[in-house]
């Protein structure tokens, strides 16, 4: 009973040292944003500088691996596995680049969080074709800009035993129409500290990996199932090699 009741205030503690840096950086982050799309980069300093702060007050911290590989001066399609809310936090620390991420929109109504990530998010109505159709042409004129785009192929948050839900397809048509290479990311150890179907947190840390970039040069639209096969078996590799280290 104490024990659960300790949790409750940490994960409200969390809750609370979520929400505040983000308040305090707002500014900071947004109006570069307001100004030029190539100002992303203050932006993006700024969304880290807020993690880093909610680490230091929670004791929940996110490391980054592989980050030198990616070449920043480059456009890609990130994709990752998404176990947990504590992936938000863990993206900017594994990613190098400035982004724009493929979100479910019931994210765009959460008070603050909703408005602040707007302005480097493009929201989507899943159960809508017409709202996913409109997202991969933004997510085209991002990529055509210069700008990287993260995108979670589940689709979802993985709530279940297996370690990864099947792969859609959306993600890897848009590489190919966009003749954009995929880099798959790898989140590790955040399911550990907020279990799934949970909102309750502990301490400890997250790890990113950044693994070999997949080009799709001269691939077709034939070649998008074989694509996302072999992202997928790429990640869940990882993860197998990962559960099995620690």
């Amino acid at each position: 009973m104490l024990k659960n009741l300790v949790q409750y205030i940490y994960t409200g503690w969390c809750g609370i040292m979520f929400v505040i840096p983000m308040i305090i950086f707002t500014p900071l982050m947004v109006i570069p944003l307001l100004i030029s799309r190539k100002l992303d980069g203050i932006t993006f300093f700024f969304i880290r500088c807020w993690v880093y702060m909610f680490g230091i007050t929670t004791g929940i911290w996110f490391i980054g691996h592989h980050k030198k590989s990616v070449d920043r001066k480059r456009s890609f399609i990130f994709v990752i596995n998404h176990t947990s809310f504590l992936d938000a936090c863990a993206i900017p620390i594994a990613i190098p680049s400035s982004l724009v991420g493929l979100g479910k929109k019931e994210l765009s109504k959460i008070p603050v969080f909703g408005w602040v990530t707007s302005r480097w998010a493009v929201w989507v109505d899943r159960s809508s074709p017409e709202s996913r159709r409109e997202g991969s042409r933004k997510l085209k004129e991002v990529l055509n800009g210069g700008t990287s785009v993260l995108i979670a192929p589940e689709g979802t948050r993985n709530n279940t035993d297996e370690l990864l839900l099947p792969f859609r397809h959306g993600p890897f048509r848009l590489a190919i129409e966009s003749q954009i290479s995929v880099i798959p990311v790898v989140i590790h150890n955040a399911s550990k500290l907020m279990r799934r179907g949970s909102l309750l947190l502990k301490p400890g840390v997250v790890h990113s990996y950044v693994l070999p970039e997949v080009p799709v040069t001269g691939l077709t639209e034939d070649d998008i199932p074989a694509l996302t096969d072999r992202v997928f078996k790429m990640m869940k590799e990882k993860i197998v090699e990962l559960n099995g280290s620690h």
